[in-house]
This record gives C-alpha cells, sequence and structure tokens, in this order.
C-alpha cells in the first residue's frame, strides 16, 4: 500500500524565532510522537517575526499588559494563583506587553490574520499547530470574515486544528477579540492542549455541544521559562494518544472516534440543581438562622415541581467554603445541552468588595457571595471572577437559573429586627474605597472609574450589568467579557454576526435590588429568608406563570408583608417572558 501524505503547518509563538531552530524542534517532536508508519509527513512553518519587528513595548505598558492578563488568570475555574504581580521573569512580562499590543491593534491584526491566510491558502495544509501567541493571530484569522473569501472555507474544511499553551480562552483575549464567547472555527477537527502548569495566561477552553472539538490535558512541568515548551505539547503522552493516533487511524482509513465524542450521545433534557445555605459561619457575629431552612424549602419545591431528588445537591455551614461551592458548581455545569434546566441557589450572606485595577490601585467593586471560609481575599470569593468560565460558554438554549437570597450591602441587624444577609467589609478593605478631603476634613468616596460606560444608553439596563455607579462587576453577568460599546455591538452585528450574540446570560433573580437588605423572617418559631419563603409558596401554587411574573408576585407580596426589598431579575428577554417550565401548582 502506498504511503499517505500529512502535510503539517506551524504557527510560533511569542519571541523572534528567526535565528533559532524552532522548525527543525516541533518536526521532531512531531516525528517522534507520530505513530503512523506508512503515513509521510511533510513540514513548512510560517513566520511572522517581521510583523512585530518596529512594535516596542515599553516596561509601563508591559506592566498594564501584565495586570490585563494575569487579573484575569486567576479567574480560571484552576483557582490556581499564577504569582502574577511579583517574582515573574521578564520574558512572561513581554510575552504580556505584546500580546496585548496586538490584541488591541486593528492594523496589527490584519497584518497576521493576512500572513495566516495566504500562507494557508499557498500551502493547503492536513494539520495547522499554533503555539501560544500563534494560536491567536490563527483563531483570529479563521473566524474572521476573511476566511470565507475564495478557496479559504474548503480548505479550512479539511485541516485538523492543534492549539497549545495558548491565551485564546483567558477573559482579557475573550473580552477584545471574540465579543466574549470563544467560537468554533469552520475547520474540520479543533484540538486543544491545555496544561495546568503554564504560566503564561493560558486557559482552558469550554465548548459544549459540538463534536468537532476536544480538549485534552498536558500537565508537565519542566524547568525554567513558563512550561511554555511547544515540544513538550507536541510530544506529551496525552498529545500522542489523543491526537497524533486519532489522526494517524483516520488517515490510514480506520474508524476513529474523536475524543469528544467517545461517549457517545444522551438522550432527553437534564434538570440539576445545587442548593447552598450557610448559616453557621465562624464569626458569631455574622450568623443566620433561616439558610438551611431554604435550601430544604428549595428542594421540596423543587422535586415537587419534578426535578429528580438524585439530580439535586446541597453544600451547607462549613461544607460550603469557596473550592466545595466552586467543586460542586463545577459538577452542575458540566456537559450542559440545549434543554438542560439547571438551577443555583444561594442562601448566606454576599458582600461587596472594592478591587484593585490595571493602575494598580482601587478603581472598581466585585459583588461577591460569601462562602464559609470568607477571608476577603479573591482566594476565598464566589464572584464572578472565580465562576464566569463556568457559564460564559453554555449552549444559547440551556436554561440556567441562578437565585441569590443574600445582598451585597452589608449591615448590622439589630436584636429582635429583621435580620439582613449581607456583611460590612473590615475598616482595611474599607479603606480601599476612601479618600480623604482636605476642605470638609472627612473620609469620602473613591470616584471608582465606569468599567463600560458607552456598553448601553439606557441607564437602568447599565446598572443591571454594571451597578447604580457603573463600577461593580455584578455576579452572573459575566461583565468582564462584556467590552463593546453599543455602537461598536451594532458595527460587529453587521460585519460579523456570528460572534455578537456573546457571552450566555442566565436568568438572574435576586432576593433584593442592588443598596437594600435581604432580610430574615420567622414563620412562628422557624426562619426562613423572607423572599425565598414566598418564592416557594408561588411556585407551589402556581400553575402557569414567567419568570418576570413569578418575580413581581414576590414583589409584591414582600411590600405586603412590610419587607423593604424589592426582588430583581435579570435575563434575555425571550426567556423572561416565557413560561417558568418547573411549578408545582
Amino acid at each position: 500500500m502506498a504511503d499517505k501524505t500529512l502535510k503539517i503547518m506551524g504557527f510560533h509563538g511569542l519571541g523572534d524565532h528567526r535565528a533559532s531552530d524552532w522548525e527543525a524542534e516541533w518536526e521532531a517532536a512531531v516525528r517522534a510522537a507520530f505513530p503512523g508508519k506508512d503515513i509521510t509527513l511533510e513540514f513548512q512553518m510560517v513566520n511572522y517575526d517581521d510583523i512585530f519587528e518596529t512594535t516596542k513595548i515599553s516596561a509601563l505598558e508591559s506592566a498594564t499588559a501584565l495586570w490585563k492578563l494575569a487579573k484575569s488568570g486567576v479567574s480560571e475555574i484552576t483557582r490556581r494563583q499564577r504569582g502574577i504581580l511579583t517574582d515573574i521573569s521578564d520574558k512572561i512580562k513581554w510575552t504580556a506587553g505584546y500580546v496585548v499590543a496586538w490584541v488591541e491593534d486593528e492594523e496589527f491584526k490584519r497584518k497576521t490574520r493576512q500572513r495566516v491566510l495566504d500562507s494557508i491558502r499557498d500551502y493547503q495544509p492536513d494539520i495547522i499547530l499554533a503555539h501560544s501567541l500563534g494560536s491567536l493571530i490563527t483563531y483570529n484569522a479563521f473566524t474572521h470574515p476573511d476566511a470565507t473569501v475564495g478557496d479559504l472555507p474548503g480548505i479550512l474544511a479539511k485541516a485538523r486544528y492543534v492549539t497549545f499553551g495558548s491565551q485564546i480562552a483567558n477573559p482579557f483575549v475573550i473580552r477584545n477579540l471574540t465579543n466574549g464567547r470563544v467560537q468554533l472555527p469552520d475547520v474540520r477537527f479543533w484540538y486543544h492542549l491545555y496544561n495546568v502548569n503554564d504560566d503564561v495566561f493560558t486557559a482552558p477552553i469550554r465548548l459544549f455541544d459540538t463534536k468537532k472539538f476536544s480538549q485534552t490535558d498536558t500537565p508537565f512541568d519542566d524547568e525554567g521559562y513558563g512550561d511554555h515548551s511547544a515540544p513538550s505539547y507536541l510530544g506529551h503522552s496525552a498529545t500522542i494518544q489523543n491526537v497524533w493516533l486519532s489522526i494517524s487511524t483516520e488517515t490510514v482509513g480506520a474508524k476513529a472516534l474523536a475524543p469528544a465524542i467517545v461517549a457517545g450521545p444522551r438522550g432527553g433534557k437534564k434538570q440539576k440543581a445545587l442548593l447552598v445555605g450557610i448559616n453557621d459561619y465562624p464569626n458569631p457575629e455574622q450568623r443566620l438562622e433561616g439558610c438551611i431552612n431554604d435550601v430544604f424549602t428549595m428542594s421540596a419545591v423543587l422535586q415537587d415541581c419534578g426535578f429528580p431528588p438524585e439530580s439535586i445537591r446541597t453544600c451547607l455551614d462549613s461544607r460550603a467554603t469557596a473550592d466545595g461551592i466552586l467543586s460542586r458548581l463545577k459538577w452542575l455545569l458540566d456537559d450542559p445541552k440545549p434543554g438542560d434546566e439547571l438551577i443555583f441557589y444561594y442562601s448566606g450572606h454576599g458582600a461587596q468588595v472594592p478591587e484593585y485595577g490595571e493602575n494598580f490601585e482601587p478603581d472598581h467593586y466585585v459583588e461577591t457571595l460569601v462562602p464559609w471560609d470568607f477571608d476577603w481575599t479573591p482566594e476565598k470569593f464566589i464572584a464572578d471572577d472565580q465562576i464566569y468560565g463556568l457559564y460564559s460558554q453554555l449552549p444559547y438554549d440551556c436554561r440556567l437559573v441562578l437565585i441569590f437570597d443574600c445582598c451585597h450591602s452589608g449591615g448590622i441587624h439589630r436584636a429582635g429586627g429583621a435580620r439582613p444577609r449581607g456583611i460590612t467589609p473590615p475598616d482595611d478593605i474599607r479603606h480601599r474605597e476612601l479618600k480623604w478631603d482636605s476642605k470638609t476634613q472627612m473620609w469620602v468616596q473613591r470616584d471608582f472609574a465606569r468599567i463600560n460606560k458607552d456598553f448601553t444608553p439606557k441607564k437602568a439596563l447599565a446598572a443591571e450589568y454594571f451597578g447604580q455607579k457603573g463600577a461593580t462587576e455584578r455576579i452572573g453577568r459575566a461583565s468582564m467579557l462584556r467590552g463593546l460599546s453599543s455602537t461598536q455591538y451594532a458595527r460587529l452585528k453587521r460585519e460579523n454576526e456570528a460572534i455578537s450574540p456573546g457571552p450566555y446570560l442566565p436568568v438572574i433573580i435576586e432576593a433584593c435590588g442592588e443598596g437594600q437588605f435581604s432580610y430574615e423572617y420567622r414563620h412562628g418559631a422557624t426562619s426562613h429568608g423572607a423572599f425565598t419563603y414566598v418564592l416557594a409558596k408561588l411556585l407551589r401554587e402556581q400553575k402557569k406563570i414567567s419568570f418576570e411574573g413569578l418575580i413581581a408576585k414576590t414583589r409584591e407580596q414582600l411590600a405586603d408583608l412590610q419587607y423593604d426589598q424589592e426582588p430583581a431579575i435579570l435575563g434575555p428577554t425571550s426567556i423572561l417572558l416565557y413560561d417558568i417550565p418547573w411549578t408545582a401548582g
């Protein structure tokens, strides 16, 4: 039998590769790892250093870029601190500078895009390898309308795309390059290699409901720079098993199952719920009374609504640590499919934390749930930074509902009165949001910058995403991924409609409005959250009601009971006006 030929094209990462042996190193790594003995491998490598050589990055620009990439890097679902702002190599700082410069410069991107597409058109590769920045420039090229011209769609449709050491799913990159959501390029298959130890702002990619993508974990820990070596990725045992063996088997004509679809199809919609309640906080002054009752109430209601008992998990008190909640959220949001109904319910304290920005000074707030081990540090947050990587890529027709019976205003309850669910920051944290006013001789609030001041001309809608002052990362909104102005969004919708919808938006139901308290209620001698008690009662009573209607009725009943809290709801309009698929009435 005649040998079959695979044409392999490689795109390097950052650094001037013109005087290096990267082409030979990549080729040697692939040849050593590739299992097909009857397959001839041909290589062509593409260098684009000349496009970058005229761009000089200052130390200040590198530092700012480092914050942009690394700040978002700690929010990955691995929750792994990366030694971001101290004790970090100059090479990593330099890398950050060039990645950000490229992402933010349209002419830069146009030049690299042309280089990539011209090279692809000329060589017509069967396999495209892309490392680090090379993965960004190829991804940008393949998902841009330029890739739909002439014979390019046919060439790409036959090519397997392999990315490694990639920043594609870094939140800063997603926000500024892909409108908050990673899209599937129109290639034959996309293999993504992820090393949890890679320090160069990489991130796992979550793509659901597709048979054309798989992510392979390739953990390695080399000496030196960043665990970012291209040959280490290409020759990893997991790469051999999940990439090279699959391609080799398919090339010689045998049937091969892509890693993403080995498990086979799953029938029917899935209903799952995670219910978290915390009464017994370590600080006696912060303890609540009704949160565990709330969880059991919601579990009973959901079972009355048809949720299978085995699909409902709870996480209570000392088990509801930041890691404990996050690990269970991964269970809730694992392998989502269109039509699935997923609920995350939380009853406990909330908080609002002033946080540092790219100028290394406080410039915005972060809404967070308060886990049992909360200590005002990001490592113990359950804020949007920690969870948007889990939900922002969900299929648009998957139904995720987030229900929060807490508040983020902070407060001190009076004995005998209704107890609010929010905590006040300690003075050293509170100092971040204050400045001394010499004229009045008083401490006053800092003026924090708006996160996306041109997001929408509608003031009320902007407040729902970024708070009344426009400076808050509100939980559940994926606000870090929403970087376009309303004008830019309108232009994107005209030019590249496929990526215009942006990150997934859950239905978010909150017990009170921003700046209000969420109170506890005593039903006889039994404590509940006032909001949860009324919500559960209505879900049991109503036979047919929309999400908007449910919250409107909840708001009315709380007002009748003289609770000064107005439940709020946010989500896709088409869903909010749709009848809730699970009611017990």
